[in-house]
């Protein structure tokens, strides 16, 4: 009960600005009462949708990836703790809001050239290979610069490679990645992965997943643009 109250403070405090703001705007502009209503109608629907959304990510998706993460540990198996580290970073983002909402963007802009479809599966296998690769990383104890620089390496490299349209939808396709659904249960997983490991630091380990993740994207829309080019 605690964590619901301290959730809805958390969202409540996170509209009011805005909304506070808005209504500054409408004394000062005189916006029409329609767009105004609309405008409250959605706050107190946004309100309710992220407290519900908040409250299920801290019951489910927090608890289900630390016990996903230290489960697969004890397997013993490299590759299995890979592959399911991927497959559910894959499904995860594809079910993340903010990434819905550039694939459609961009869908619309570019008038179906970049299906929503295409940008979606691409970005997830982004995280999804990345996340996997961060896995790896733990359990073979790469230092997370190392991967860091020869994956920014690679993005100037294919910067320059892919067409200009693609750099900019590549860049927040990175930053979309770092959403409500996303970064839950990635970090979830990476602390679960790390506590189990032994000998391993789950502070200096258990963290960078979400680094790593948000590069994946960006890789892997600047390929497509390499390709559509």
């Amino acid at each position: 009960m605690k964590d619901i109250k301290g959730t809805v403070l958390e969202v409540v405090l996170a509209v009011l600005p805005v909304t506070v703001f808005v209504l500054i705007l409408q004394a000062v502009l005189r916006l029409p009462s329609l767009v105004m209503a609309q405008f409250l109608i959605g706050v107190v629907m946004v309100t309710i949708g992220l407290i519900f959304f908040l409250v299920g990510i801290h019951l489910g998706m927090l608890q289900i990836g630390e016990a996903t993460g230290s489960a697969l540990s004890r397997v013993g198996r490299v590759w299995i703790l890979v592959l399911f580290g991927f497959l559910f970073s894959f499904v995860v983002t594809v079910a993340e809001p903010d990434v819905r909402v550039l694939a459609t963007q961009v869908d619309a802009i570019s008038g179906g050239a970049i299906s929503k479809d295409l940008l979606i599966i691409f970005v997830a296998l982004g995280v999804a290979i990345f996340v996997g690769l961060a896995i790896l990383r733990v359990v073979l104890g790469v230092p997370l610069y190392h991967l860091l620089l020869a994956s920014y390496a690679l993005v100037f490299i294919l910067a320059v490679l892919a067409p200009a349209e693609f750099r900019a939808v590549s860049l927040d396709a990175g930053g979309v990645t770092t959403g409500p659904m996303t970064v839950p249960f990635i970090l979830a997983l990476g602390v679960g992965v790390s506590s189990v490991l032994g000998g391993r630091s789950t502070s200096a380990d258990g963290f960078g997943y979400v680094a790593l993740g948000s590069v994946g994207p960006i890789l892997s829309v600047l390929l497509l643009g390499v390709i559509y080019g």
